[in-house]
C-alpha cells in the first residue's frame, strides 16, 4: 500500500511503491529544501524503482558496460559515488533528515546508515558487517547494501539500496560502485525468505534506535 507508513521519534516514514527515477528525484529536491526552511519535519521514503542505472556527479563512465541490458534508463545525478543499479526487487530508502539534529559529521551519518541495515538484516538471520574503505553493506565479500549520498546545509539525500530479490543480470551491465574485486548478493541469492511488510518495520525501529541514540 502506498502512503504514510508510522511516525517516530518525529520522524514521518512513507511507503511510496514502484516509482520512475525522475520523479522521486524531483520530490526528493522538493522535500530537501522544505526541510531546510523547516517546514517539514525529517522524512523517510521507502520505495522501489523501474530499471535505471545511476551515475555519481563525479562518476566514471567506463563503469557502465555496454553489455547492460536495453530498457534501464541512465541517469546522472548530484550524489556522491560510482554507478549503480535500481530497480524492481529492491528496496531503496531516501532520508531527508537535517544532521543539526543529530550529528553533523558526514563519517557518522554512513556509519549509521550501515548500521541500520546491518541491524534490519540480524533480525532476517543474515550477518552482515561494515568493510574498512567501502561504504555499504556486505555478506562476506558481496556487496547487498549500496549506499551514495549527498548533503547540503547539513539536509540530506539519496540514501541506500537494498537487495532484496532483484533481477541479477542488471548489475553485470556495471562495475557496482566501482569496485572490481568483489561481488553483489541478495535476499534471494543467500535463499533467505522474507516479507516486505516486515523490512520496512524492521528498517524503522533500528532508524528510531540509531537515531535516537539509545545505543550510547
Amino acid at each position: 500500500m502506498v502512503g504514510h507508513l508510522r511516525s517516530e521519534n518525529e520522524i514521518q516514514y512513507f511507503w511510496l511503491g514502484q516509482q520512475s527515477y525522475h520523479p522521486i528525484w524531483d520530490l526528493q529536491k522538493q522535500l530537501h529544501t522544505k526541510r531546510v526552511s523547516g517546514e517539514i519535519p525529517d522524512i523517510i521514503l521507502f520505495l522501489e524503482h523501474n530499471h535505471v542505472y545511476t551515475l555519481g556527479k563525479n562518476a566514471d563512465r567506463n563503469y557502465l558496460l555496454d553489455s547492460k541490458p536495453s530498457n534501464a534508463d541512465v541517469v546522472q545525478i548530484d550524489r556522491g559515488g560510482e554507478v549503480t543499479y535500481h530497480g524492481p526487487g529492491q528496496l531503496v530508502c531516501y532520508p531527508i533528515i537535517d544532521l543539526h539534529n543529530y550529528h553533523m559529521s558526514v563519517s557518522w551519518y554512513m556509519r549509521t546508515l550501515e548500521n541500520v541495515v546491518i541491524n534490519c538484516l540480524k533480525e532476517c538471520g543474515i550477518k552482515s558487517m561494515h568493510k574498512d574503505g567501502l561504504t555499504g553493506v556486505w555478506v562476506d565479500n558481496e556487496k547487498i547494501c549500496s549506499m551514495g549520498v549527498r548533503l547540503s546545509k547539513w539536509v540530506t539525500m539519496h540514501g541506500f539500496a537494498l537487495n532484496l530479490n532483484p533481477d541479477m543480470i542488471y548489475f553485470e551491465g556495471i562495475i557496482p560502485c566501482g569496485i572490481f574485486e568483489h561481488g553483489v548478493t541478495s535476499f534471494n541469492e543467500l535463499e533467505v525468505e522474507y516479507k516486505l511488510e516486515n523490512i520496512l518495520q524492521s528498517l524503522v525501529r533500528s532508524f528510531s534506535y540509531f537515531l535516537s541514540g539509545e545505543q550510547n
